[in-house]
């Protein structure tokens, strides 16, 4: 069985992604600081007849990030598709929005070390193996800001662009590797809980594009909008 994990599982983008993969025959690891939310996934797929576990590890902690996506690789024997889109949590000390001119050296570097540092540690974790095997998928995921910036996000904005303008960097560099890089952005709210009158979308609506670029590998990132 081919195996996805997703780093920042939670009951709504990844859960939609873990069956959208698991529908079609993965199994799946999740990743994520809550051992007790992370094991309620594992038995709602379960019962979907999905195969699932649960590897607890917390973003800001690369070596615990490290050590969950060894453990999924002994568990399952590998990983073929790895998908990035850990959400905000709180309280984080030092984790708030900042618009532009806002923005300091302190509030963004949380940011970075959340958005970027974190998807760059887990690549590291499982592209040796992949480029090994000529084959993987790696999907990261950030908010519309990254392409489009809204003020309100400022800091926010600037850490999810480093992170895809280097996902969009390696695909370049992984061409003809087998080893395919690309880059979600969700131009929309959630669920809602956005602005009045903002475009929103459920992680329904959404998850069928990562698999959409796992298969088609023909462009290096996917935009997901949605009218209001």
């Amino acid at each position: 069985m081919p195996t996805l994990a997703i780093v920042g599982a939670g009951p709504g983008m990844g859960l939609a992604i873990a069956r959208t993969f698991g529908g079609r025959g993965f199994d799946v690891a999740l990743i994520a600081r809550t051992r007790e939310k992370l094991e309620t996934l594992v038995e709602r797929l379960g019962q979907e007849g999905i195969k699932a576990a649960a590897f607890p590890a917390d973003i800001l902690d690369r070596a615990s990030l490290t050590d969950a996506l060894d453990a999924a690789t002994a568990r399952f024997g590998g990983i073929d598709v790895l998908e990035y889109s850990p959400a905000p949590h709180s309280p984080v000390p030092g984790f708030t929005l900042a618009a532009p001119s806002q923005v300091t050296v302190d509030n963004l570097q949380l940011q970075i070390e959340y958005s970027f540092y974190g998807a760059v540690t887990v690549a590291q974790a499982v592209l040796p193996a992949m480029r090994e095997a000529g084959a993987g998928t790696l999907l990261f995921t950030t908010g519309g800001g990254s392409v489009d910036p809204v003020p309100m996000l400022g800091n926010v904005n600037a850490a999810q662009a480093a992170l895809r303008n280097w996902v969009i960097n390696l695909n370049k560099e992984l061409a003809g590797s087998g080893v395919y890089a690309g880059h979600v952005a969700i131009n929309v709210w959630i669920g809602g809980g956005g602005p009045e009158g903002s475009p929103t979308a459920t992680p329904e609506q959404i998850a069928p594009l990562y698999w959409d670029l796992h298969e088609n590998r023909d462009r290096s990132e996917a935009i997901f909008n949605k009218t209001a």
